[in-house]
């Protein structure tokens, strides 16, 4: 679990392919001291973990490298197949119960690719509309949250597919956001609430259907049967007080 909020800008150094995936090294400030073998990191997003670790070959700001397996699901459903060496990457290291939840829940599983279509300057923010597949639409919310390039963000103005967030200074510099401009691709994961409510309800609804399929044929006839029993009892007690009647006028020697 990850909460969107950014830790390192990290800087991708290798990548090397293989049969079921690759191996993408990235240069970072993070304390090595604090990453172990095994750790679950954000890269853009996508939860990947940790198989190596070691310092930097190079002087400067980077404290070391770590690597991580990606998986070929991984590569096809987010944007790190396309990566280069150089590029830069955003990276978040998973939560732990002593964090600050800062942005919102994250699970580093990314739903789609998306793009962005316009960037607006506004003050000294940037307004950042984005296009995102159908599949991802439907779980956009007004005042919501979204995870884009693993970054948490507040969603307004919906227009079918499209949607508008802001990005302070704070977040452009210390982003990849900062540096991309209309037409780049994104990675998306939409809001696990919304989606956990979805399965819930359906749920629900498909539940519901087994259940009326499942009923005999002639329940609804036996419920009417039933409803209508205290009428029919009304009409036959009503018949013999007419013929008790018809006797009684008869043996009066009244004609009917």
């Amino acid at each position: 679990m990850f909460t969107g909020i950014i830790e390192d800008l990290g800087t991708v150094e290798g990548i090397k392919r293989t049969d079921k995936g690759a191996l993408l090294s990235f240069g970072t400030t993070l304390p090595l001291k604090r990453v172990s073998i095994g750790d679950s990191i954000a890269v853009n997003g996508a939860c990947l973990t940790v198989v190596k670790k070691g310092r930097a070959g190079r002087r400067g700001k980077i404290a070391g490298v770590i690597a991580m397996d990606v998986s070929a699901e991984t590569l096809r459903r987010t944007t790190l197949d396309a990566l280069a060496v150089g590029d830069r990457v955003n990276l978040e290291r998973c939560l732990t119960l002593d964090k600050l939840l800062g942005g919102h829940l994250v699970s580093g599983h990314v739903d789609g690719v998306g793009r962005i279509v316009a960037i607006t300057p506004e003050g000294d923010s940037k307004l950042y509309t984005f296009e995102v597949p159908p599949a991802q639409a439907r779980y956009l919310v007004e005042k919501g949250s979204v995870a884009i390039d693993g970054v948490s963000l507040t969603v307004f103005s919906i227009t079918g597919r499209r949607f508008s967030v802001a990005l302070i200074p704070h977040t452009l510099k210390l982003t990849t956001l900062g540096r991309k401009g209309p037409g780049a691709a994104v990675n998306v994961e939409s809001d696990m609430l919304v989606k956990y409510v979805e399965r819930i309800l359906a749920g629900r609804s498909n539940g519901a259907a087994h259940k009326a399929s499942r009923r005999p044929t002639g329940t609804a006839i036996v419920k009417i049967a039933l409803a209508n029993k205290p009428a029919i009892a009304d009409k036959s007690a009503s018949a013999n007080k007419t013929a008790s009647a018809s006797l009684s006028a008869r043996g009066r020697g009244v004609s009917s």
